[in-house]
């Protein structure tokens, strides 16, 4: 039995299925952990989320920020971008049924066992992974909050949107607090040490604004002794170079690939995605 991480699919069915076919993914007996960003650009985001619903039971998923978008168009709190690919999952029988899985996945995934830690975006500098494994169930509550008969789901999905906050503060509360937490795990590339975010540079990491560093750079960050698995970030093109750091998305939705990596020994495996995406001659300096 294996237990493999994957970085951003992005509606990209096809080379995903050349990928398990390269691992010999087995689900009766071995393990996905998909670092989110299931769905949006690339043009199979349907067949994607029908495919691990099939297999939920051998799944384990993180959200990401196109997951959220996805959610928060279904429900009419977001207009879709041109740039969406979503059109037919929206538009399917099963939507329903696939979106409710979706929206049950985690922020957050930690296995004490395997000693990895997924999340979409990362952790910030100022929390360590207990605090963070409890904020994000926090957030996780509120995702699942309207089977009890309220409606905090929705009126999240309306507020979920925004750049501010930007500084953790522990007094913060309401959708401020949720917001914030929402951009830590899921939109976060650049941070201070106190954690303060910067949304809007999506370069590579030589690319960070005056005064800020990616968020898994800081030499006094809180997880610097944990093993982090993350996606989010296509311009690092999986090249983290920090300890303890596993940058999985490689970009396979804009002509680069999809990765794999197997925790059990930390082999990495990939499928070159540029046959499937011949547009894409090389992968940006700066994606979204």
């Amino acid at each position: 039995m294996s237990t493999y991480a994957i970085g951003d699919i992005q509606g990209s069915y096809k080379p995903l299925m050349q990928l398990l076919e390269r691992i010999k993914f087995d689900p009766s007996t071995d393990n996905l952990w998909l670092a989110g960003d299931l769905v949006n650009r690339g043009p199979d985001s349907l067949a994607v989320l029908r495919f691990f619903y099939q297999i939920r039971h051998a799944v384990t998923v993180v959200l990401g920020n196109h997951d959220l978008h996805l959610l928060a168009v279904a429900r009419g709190h977001r207009r879709g971008s041109s740039r969406d690919t979503l059109h037919e999952v929206l538009q399917a029988d099963d939507r329903d049924q696939l979106l409710d899985w979706l929206r049950h996945a985690k922020l957050l995934h930690h296995d004490p066992q395997l000693k990895f830690a997924m999340v979409h975006a990362g952790i910030p500098p100022q929390w360590n992974l207990r605090e963070a494994c409890l904020y994000a169930q926090e957030l996780e509550r509120v995702l699942h909050r309207d089977e009890l008969g309220d409606d905090s789901y929705d009126q999240y999905l309306a507020q979920m949107y925004g750049n501010h906050p930007s500084t953790w503060q522990a007094e913060l509360a309401g959708y401020d607090r949720l917001r914030l937490i929402t951009n830590y795990f899921t939109r976060m590339r650049f941070c201070t040490a106190d954690g303060t975010i910067e949304l809007e540079t999506k370069t590579d990491a030589a690319g960070a604004p005056p005064g800020f560093l990616p968020w898994f750079a800081h030499p006094e960050r809180k997880t610097r002794d944990d093993k982090i698995i993350f996606g989010h970030w296509a311009a690092l093109q999986g090249q983290a170079q920090t300890p303890n750091i596993y940058a999985l998305d490689t970009g396979c939705a804009w002509g680069g690939s999809l990765t794999a990596l197997r925790l059990e020994d930390e082999q990495l495996f990939s499928c070159d995605c540029a046959p499937f995406y011949p547009s894409y001659s090389v992968l940006p300096k700066s994606t979204s």
